[in-house]
């Protein structure tokens, strides 16, 4: 087996990409990636400078791992600020950094894409080991690997990685038919509640509208991507992806797009966009002008839950936090990262800081299944 870099996407070809990537995951698609990078939006200009690793066997393409040095943390949503305070009190660099993650994206899935008749444990114990022999040949401080799930997961893990927990809410579908029985699951005051916003969207005269992303025009695409550039700009930053981005999506990966728009006076006023891949929904990005109320939960979450149950999806990921998730049936998963660090001083104080953590992020999840709205938890 042979491990090669490539600092472009479009370096590798998109359908033999695919072909290992499958249909479930809509993230480490070849086109959303090529997206990523072809619209500016990840490069070395942008501190996500791409550097893939493909795996060969007999000149056939085994397994591809989207890989990228971080010249800062933002985008990632695994927190490692602190981490950079301590690197530097020790009078290190904690960048560049090597990142296994999808940019922007704290939604779990498959880190490298594997060919089924290939040894996974086997290639994910040589890629570690090419990253870590590289990195200490680079002078790279450190390799995470954000949101990794299963059995990729559990080999990093035996592989001696420090393993970070986190939690994040996700709505699972229990074989409901309509809404009204996932109302039905929910105790008294919790379905008052539901109930109440759904209507008070109505009662502001306010209308819902989904499309697939393959029947959305270029002008709906500028006017959401006017709502998700406002939900940056009220927090005083620019956002991280640009209209090119999206329309690129549109146009390579439109039927694993959902638009929901709410209209008021045949106006549009706020937009939610979410990916589709395999049984689950990913909720991503929310915007709006003017606030009205209870609409950010009207077309973050319920519109999705109602996709959800008319399509037969058995899993809604809304991304990262959102406490307020929890009363709407969104229940506690933990979440994983794996991290490698080159100091070895470092890396037994992260290792430390790690087991303190784990457990006040387990007590933390636990307690928070407590307020789940279910009538029978």
């Amino acid at each position: 087996m042979e491990i090669k870099q490539i600092t472009a996407i479009n370096q590798v070809d998109s359908k033999t990409w695919n072909n290992l990537v499958g249909d479930n995951y809509p993230f480490m698609r070849h086109e959303f990636l090529l997206a990523l990078e072809e619209s500016g939006c990840v490069s070395g200009q942008t501190g996500w400078q791409p550097n893939h690793l493909l795996v060969t066997e007999d000149n056939e393409l085994i397994a591809g791992m989207p890989l990228y040095l971080k010249a800062h943390s933002r985008g990632e949503y695994v927190f490692d600020h602190q981490w950079v305070y301590a690197y530097e009190q020790l009078g290190l660099s904690y960048y560049p950094k090597c990142l296994a993650a999808i940019p922007f994206t704290p939604c779990q899935g498959s880190r490298i894409a594997i060919s089924d008749q290939a040894d996974q444990r086997l290639i994910i114990e040589l890629l570690v080991e090419f990253i870590k022999t590289q990195s200490k040949q680079d002078n790279i401080s450190s390799w995470h690997c954000l949101f990794p799930v299963g059995e990729q997961m559990e080999s990093f893990r035996a592989l001696g990685l420090a393993i970070r927990e986190g939690v994040q809410f996700q709505w699972f579908n229990k074989g409901y038919r309509t809404f009204d029985d996932f109302l039905g699951t929910l105790n008294a005051s919790k379905r008052k509640m539901l109930k109440r916003e759904r209507r008070k969207v109505i009662e502001q005269g306010i209308a819902m509208v989904q499309l697939s992303g393959k029947d959305v025009s270029d002008h709906q695409w500028r006017v959401f991507y006017g709502f998700y550039r406002m939900t940056y700009l009220k927090h005083g930053m620019p956002p991280y992806l640009n209209l090119d981005f999206f329309l690129r999506c549109a146009a390579t990966m439109g039927e694993r797009l959902l638009l929901v728009f709410a209209l008021k006076d045949d106006k549009y006023v706020g937009s939610a966009l979410s990916f589709v891949g395999g049984n689950t929904l990913y909720g991503r990005y929310w915007g709006c002008h003017e606030e009205y109320n209870v609409l950010h939960f009207e077309a973050c979450y319920y519109q999705g839950l109602d996709y959800c149950i008319a399509n037969g999806l058995q899993r809604f990921d809304s991304g990262a936090q959102g406490e307020h998730k929890i009363a709407r049936g969104f229940e506690p998963v933990t979440t994983y990262s794996a991290h490698w660090f080159q100091d070895e001083r470092f890396a037994k104080a992260i290792a430390q800081f790690l087991v303190r953590e784990k457990s006040a992020v387990r007590f933390y999840k636990e307690d928070a299944a407590n307020y789940l709205p279910f009538k029978n938890k």
